[in-house]
């Protein structure tokens, strides 16, 4: 397998994360995110947009007083005024993105692509004249012209950018492309390339590896793959992936991936779907009889890892699926033995109101149900 570089996550939950439709992090969320991010070990984090101002500058203002670990970017446009309120926010390091496809440019700079590299010139300067490290990031780089996204990203590095951002602003390229178009970008440039990935087809964590296998060396990701449309690359899969497939040491704690999870869910007032990947409520839930037999005997079987390793604990669920081995499992905890007959008889019980509540049994419902058919079985 290809080894692969030291690769830092730079988290913009508190950026892109927040700018999905319907989502607002007041002061003391987002001061509370950026502080569990940072000691869970994320590197860099994008805080917000300084610009917007008021009740965001203060946001901003307010981490960078923490004197975190971890690095804060502030997103910008090229603009010097947007500069100027990154500034006074504290931050040292900001983002500058500038849009590189022509629809991007027609929009925002009437086609005038002369002018949007002396914008970003001019705002690479001004940024660089009052000490800040800056960030380039492509917008739309995945429907650019390749020729002048690779001039762009070469101008940004003479200018004095220590990165630069390739982004699929739309989500509309699959692996073996990005693949593709990384690989040319990397390849042309002497500082590191970084991934910024959007999920619109699905495909963000995806994407966001690919670029990774083609030599970027830095990934945007947010919790939960919050962000605008249908998210973003999410960071407990990216960070996963990484160190289960690819057996990289991130030195994040993956095992506050849960309570990292569901503190920002509880925030966006949104919940997670059961089955999303490494975090969802059915990620470590086992139901069916084949699955729990095996689980019971060897977690190997039907598990890609630990759960202990995100936060999570292994769970049995009695269903419509469920077979005789896991009922007796679950029954074990709670001192109640059942012999064939009775095993069978509760198990199609089991079955039958699985069946009308549209979902697995609770404990008690359980018991109950083994009070009705035997209950001589419990005391």
């Amino acid at each position: 397998m290809t080894s692969l570089p030291s690769i830092s996550i730079n988290d913009t939950t508190l950026r892109d994360g927040e700018q999905a439709a319907g989502i607002a992090f007041d002061l003391d969320e987002k001061v509370a995110i950026a502080k569990f991010l940072d000691a869970i070990g994320i590197q860099e984090l994008e805080v917000g947009i300084p610009a917007m101002g008021q009740d965001e500058a203060k946001a901003i203002r307010a981490i960078a007083d923490l004197n975190l670990n971890a690095h804060l970017l502030g997103w910008n446009r090229a603009v010097i005024s947007d500069i100027q309120a990154s500034i006074h926010c504290g931050l040292k390091r900001v983002h500058i993105s500038v849009p590189v496809s022509d629809v991007q440019i027609q929009v925002k700079f009437q086609g005038r692509w002369v002018r949007m590299l002396e914008s970003l010139r001019d705002a690479i300067s001004f940024a660089r004249d009052h000490g800040l490290e800056v960030s380039v990031g492509g917008e739309d780089s995945s429907r650019a012209d390749e020729t002048f996204l690779i001039d762009a990203a070469q101008y940004a590095q003479e200018w004095g950018a220590f990165r630069f951002r390739f982004c699929d602003t739309v989500g509309i390229l699959d692996p073996f492309t990005t693949f593709e178009k990384v690989q040319k970008l990397v390849s042309s440039l002497e500082i590191p390339v970084e991934m910024h990935t959007h999920n619109d087809l699905g495909l963000a964590t995806a994407n966001a590896l690919a670029g990774i296998r083609a030599g970027a060396t830095s990934v945007n990701t947010t919790v939960n793959g919050l962000g605008e449309r249908a998210g973003n690359a999410a960071l407990e899969e990216v960070v996963m992936t990484l160190k289960q497939i690819y057996g990289l040491k991130t030195g994040i704690q993956t095992q506050h991936f849960l309570e990292l999870s569901r503190f920002v869910a509880k925030a966006v007032n949104c919940p997670v779907s059961p089955w999303k990947a490494i975090v969802g409520e059915n990620t470590f839930a086992h139901e069916s009889g084949i699955h729990a037999h095996g689980i019971i005997r060897n977690p190997s079987t039907y598990e890609p890892f630990d759960p202990k390793k995100v936060g999570w604990e292994r769970r049995f669920v009695v269903g419509k699926h469920s077979g005789r081995s896991l009922l007796n499992q679950v029954l074990q905890d709670y001192g109640v033995k059942l012999n064939a007959d009775e095993g069978q008889c509760v198990l199609n019980a089991v079955r039958d109101l699985s069946t009308q509540l549209k979902r697995g049994l609770t404990v008690n419902e359980l018991l109950t149900l083994i009070n009705q058919k035997s209950p001589s079985v419990i005391s």
